[in-house]
């Protein structure tokens, strides 16, 4: 039997690599205190009481930041349509500020309980980065809680249903336009609860 041989270059090591250097930084508070230029990936960590999330805050007591809540991007303008060395702008730190403002919107949170670790990286490696992330931590903002990254769709759009994020947190004045969920709130927490037993 033999063995494949290792490749430095292959997705999974690059991914890896990517990883491993976003989980080295220092964590922040959310939105990061000073502003700063560049595309990348980030976690976001949670510290509160929220009972939903009690293990999430076991995992991050004492400075450990071992479980992140969300996991994300930011991406140059016109990442989508191809193009190299993309003038990214401070598109990392707005994203973040972007999540900082969902957070304090929403009613039963606080922004003073959320952290975030983030790795300016150049563009094409930040989906590699980011895909493993979410695989290694299934962070439940991604996982089974969606919405949290969602932006206000805008006029003519509100026919989507509200997301679990907005259910569980309202406050985000857009997300009131949105039709209801389709399923009920019981059934919504019995398959978050499933989730949370399952990765546990």
């Amino acid at each position: 039997m033999s063995e494949v041989p290792y490749n430095p270059l292959d997705k999974r090591s690059l991914a890896d690599s990517v990883m491993k250097a976003m989980l080295d930084r220092p964590v922040s508070p959310l939105p990061p205190t000073n502003p700063f230029i560049g595309a990348g990936i980030y976690a976001i960590y949670y510290v509160g009481d929220y009972p939903l999330y009690s293990y999430i805050t076991e995992n991050n007591n004492d400075n450990q930041f071992n479980q992140p809540i969300y996991v994300g991007k930011a991406v140059p303008a016109g990442a989508r349509k191809g193009g190299f060395s993309l003038a990214s702008g401070p598109v990392l730190y707005k994203r973040l500020s972007e999540h900082a403002e969902s957070v304090r919107q929403a009613g039963n949170l606080d922004l003073n309980d959320f952290y975030c670790r983030y790795l300016v990286v150049d563009d094409i490696w930040i989906p590699l980065g980011e895909s493993l992330l979410i695989e290694m931590f299934q962070p439940i903002w991604n996982k089974i809680i969606d919405g949290f990254g969602n932006h206000d769709p805008g006029s003519g759009r509100y026919n989507q249903q509200m997301s679990r994020w907005d259910v569980l947190h309202p406050g985000r004045g857009w997300a009131t336009r949105l039709r209801p969920r389709n399923e009920s709130l019981e059934e919504m927490l019995s398959r978050i609860q499933d989730f949370i037993a399952e990765i546990k």
